[in-house]
């Protein structure tokens, strides 16, 4: 079987779908004037034939490498696990490869290891995840290399180049509605990294709820948080510890909200019967955790579809021909109702019936 795939060819392909070899190559060169049944018949008969593209040999052929880059700095491995895995989804549908390095260390090491990524990979175009994407000094590195390149969630300077995104301060405001219907006033908030702008519009969007419903938020019932387990535990230890402990809390990630179930087990303390968790991002650690976690979908597989197709369609070659609606790309979210949250009544009558 293997040594039949090895030889697969174009010429198999075409048969298959009926079409011209110029057709099937026009296809996996990504022309826009194929038809989309034609696009569909070709893709079909490259996926039942298993048939994978000479990547030399493209290269031979046009300007392309067929190679895309994702770069990252991001504490939450969740997130960028689940965004590889979109990614190399996409990819692998339209003949791309991708090429993946993390970027450690201070500003000159972001910064070297981004020119030597892109110089010696010669990548089509770079995805950068935040908080590496609202760093200026990588944006000038990627600009002066003439690489094209797609932010996910950028903070700042949102016309340096197109991005995609999904609305954070919507999805935390009506997370933070979700508690309050449910019959929570003391409700805690961890907030994410500093660094990324997506922690500072959760957190915003929380207070927006709270003041729409008339509700004060004392600032003990507020911590800093990493986006990271670690952070979570210390924050949420914190949380649990007072006197007017809170009745349900918020985290600003999966990975945080994890911790605090944790730490509440570790205080003697039932969730959701004590103490309702609601989390953000639906990383597969959301629905692994007992009792599974609501939380906000962020629809991170997608945007990394959205990112490759951006990349992949060329547009960002040419600045000039971009329109302002070429570059925010906004995925909508999904609030995921699990069993972590529970009503504050259904709590009560829960522990006296115990």
């Amino acid at each position: 079987m293997k040594s039949e795939q090895k030889n697969i060819t174009i010429q198999h392909v075409a048969e298959r779908a009926g079409v011209s070899k110029m057709t099937v190559s026009r296809v996996l060169n990504h022309d826009s004037k194929v038809s989309d049944s034609t696009r569909t018949k070709v893709m079909d008969a490259v996926q039942e034939l298993n048939y994978r593209p000479n990547i030399s040999a493209r290269q031979l052929a046009g300007s392309k490498s067929y190679f895309i880059g994702l770069l990252y700095d991001n504490p939450s491995q969740g997130y960028v696990s689940q965004f590889l895995l979109g990614a190399l989804k996409r990819c692998r549908a339209s003949g791309y490869h991708m090429v993946v390095d993390e970027c450690q260390g201070g500003l000159q090491d972001k910064v070297r290891m981004t020119r030597d990524f892109v110089n010696t990979t010669r990548v089509d175009g770079v995805i950068l995840l935040p908080p590496l994407c609202d760093i200026p000094e990588v944006l000038d590195t990627l600009k002066q290399s003439g690489t094209p390149f797609v932010r996910i969630a950028p903070d700042v300077d949102l016309e340096a180049s197109p991005y995609v995104c999904m609305d954070d301060y919507q999805a935390a405001y009506e997370m933070t509605n979700e508690l309050i219907q449910a019959g929570h006033r003391d409700i805690a908030f961890i907030i994410g990294h500093p660094n990324q702008g997506a922690s500072r519009l959760r957190y915003q969007g929380f207070l927006d709820a709270l003041r729409s419903n008339r509700i004060n938020c004392p600032p003990e019932y507020i911590e800093q948080g990493y986006f990271t387990y670690k952070s979570g535990l210390q924050a949420a230890t914190k949380l649990l510890g007072l006197g007017n402990r809170p009745t349900a809390i918020f985290a600003s990630n999966d990975d945080m909200a994890a911790a605090v179930t944790s730490a509440a087990h570790i205080h003697g303390l039932s969730v959701p019967e004590d103490v309702s968790v609601v989390g953000f991002d639906d990383v597969e650690l959301a629905s692994s955790l007992w009792p599974p976690l609501t939380t906000i979908r962020q629809p991170i597989a997608e945007m990394a579809e959205a990112a490759i197709e951006l990349i992949r369609s060329g547009k960002l070659n040419n600045e000039r021909t971009l329109r302002r609606s070429d570059y925010r790309h906004v995925i909508d979210f999904e609030l995921v109702r699990r069993e972590s949250l529970r009503t504050k009544n259904e709590a009560i009558s829960q522990r006296s019936v115990g």
